[in-house]
Parts: structure tokens; C-alpha cells; sequence
């Protein structure tokens, strides 16, 4: 069995000070070169392992001043599952609700953008074709928690009133209410969740350290006909949410 980095093996020694309350919430650490001295590494060792438990949202780094025990948080909960669609709602506002906090969201919708090679590649459509791309940052208590980027196919909408996903009669209801009113039929959703760091724009955002743990869910919607409605790529901070999969199961 590989031996265990230092860095992880230091991580753990932190983590057991917290659990044992050597160390509480608002506390600052010793320097990293006192800990260093005390576990016989080297600073750069420290570094790694405070900006593994940064981005776990553990300690928390504060400019100019040193590293603390972060506040414990609650984090939010968000439940993916198609289920959750609610007739004429959000399944976000409706998750928010369910934890007695104010789900909201900001978009930018921008119509007639070229599709990148992935996104035609998940939309069955040619790289170039045209698409309606949503940008959005929901909001739990007027606080970032996700991030999302929406791909449509334009021809599927065009000259409809939900070409625009944000705008006029069906405007914020979901994509499966939204292609219902046009008479598609959603039937599925596929998801691809891949655990990874933040980018530097993605962690400004979100209000969280660069390069934290975050889940990148690739999720598509289907039609009835097997036809690729709606792509969209959903950034979800691990320290700031968990994500639960809800399975509806027929007998």
C-alpha cells in the first residue's frame, strides 16, 4: 500500500486538533512554521495541507493576518432529480423553501451563439449551429451557491415564446415546463458529475478559496423522441453544498 503523503498526514493532525477542540471556530493557528517545526516537515508541507482543509472549508485563510478555524456552515442542501420539476415553479426555489432560506437567481441570456464542439456534441447538432446560452448564478439568502451555463439549440425555439429561457409568459419555470408549453415532451435527464477545483473566475463567483472542490455536473435533457432539449454545465461548491440524488423507483 503507497505511504501517505505528508500533506495529508499533517491535514489529519489538523483535523484531530479541531475534533478535540485544541483549536476552535475563530482561532488562529500557529504559524506554519511552528507547525512545522512540531510534526518535523517542512513549511511548504503545512501550506499544502491548510490549503487542502481552505478549500474544505476547515480553516480559512485571511489576508495579512494568518489562518483560522473556519465558522462551522450549513451547508446548502440541493437535490437533483427530475421529479423536482414543480408545475409553473423552480425546483431551486422549491429546494430553498424546503430550508427556510430565499432561493433566487441572476441570468444573462445571450441568443444565436455558435456551439462550441462539446456542446454540439451533447446537443446532436454541428459545432457552429446556433443556440440560445443562459449564464446563470443562483442565490440562497442573496448569498452565490451554484453556478450554471445553459445550451439550447435555437432552431428548437426559435419564433416561440420560450426562445427566451428568462423572459416573457413562461419565463423561470424550468426547462421541462418551458418545452411543454411548445408541445415537447420531456421524458429524461442525464447527469455527469465530475468532482474538481475551481477556476479562478468560477472562485470569485462563488466567494470561495481558488481552486476549492467543486462538482461539475453535465446535464442534459431529453425529449420523448430521444432528442437532446437542453445542455447545461452546473458548477456546485462542495463546501458550501451537499448534493442528494433523489431516485423515484416504479414497481
Amino acid at each position: 500500500m503507497p505511504e501517505q503523503p505528508p500533506y495529508l498526514r499533517i491535514a489529519d493532525v489538523l483535523r484531530q486538533r479541531i475534533a478535540e477542540h485544541v483549536w476552535t471556530a475563530g482561532d488562529r493557528l500557529p504559524s506554519r512554521a511552528q507547525i512545522a517545526d512540531e510534526c518535523g516537515v517542512g513549511e511548504n508541507v503545512v501550506r499544502r495541507a491548510q490549503e487542502l482543509l481552505i478549500s474544505q472549508g476547515v480553516l480559512e485563510g485571511r489576508a495579512g493576518s494568518g489562518t483560522y478555524v473556519a465558522e462551522p456552515r450549513r451547508r446548502v442542501r440541493v437535490v437533483r432529480s427530475s421529479a423536482r420539476e414543480q408545475p409553473g415553479g423552480s425546483p431551486f426555489r422549491a429546494d430553498m423553501q424546503a430550508l427556510g432560506r430565499h432561493g433566487t437567481w441572476e441570468s444573462r441570456t445571450e441568443a444565436k451563439v455558435p456551439a462550441p464542439a462539446e456542446i454540439a456534441a451533447r446537443l446532436g447538432i454541428a459545432e457552429g449551429d446556433l443556440c440560445v446560452r443562459t449564464v446563470y448564478e443562483f442565490l440562497a439568502d442573496g448569498r452565490p451557491v451554484q453556478l450554471s451555463t445553459s445550451w439550447e439549440p435555437y432552431e428548437l425555439t426559435a419564433g416561440t415564446l420560450v426562445v427566451l429561457p428568462e423572459g416573457g409568459p413562461h419565463a423561470g419555470v424550468g426547462v421541462v415546463n418551458r418545452m411543454a408549453a411548445i408541445g415537447i415532451i420531456v421524458s429524461h435527464a442525464v447527469e455527469q458529475p465530475e468532482p474538481r477545483q475551481a477556476t479562478a473566475e468560477e472562485a470569485s463567483l462563488l466567494g470561495i478559496q481558488k481552486a476549492a472542490l467543486v462538482t461539475h455536473i453535465r446535464r442534459t435533457y431529453y425529449s420523448d423522441q430521444g432528442q437532446p432539449v437542453e445542455t447545461a454545465d452546473i458548477i456546485i461548491p462542495a463546501a458550501l453544498c451537499e448534493i442528494v440524488y433523489e431516485i423515484p423507483v416504479s414497481r
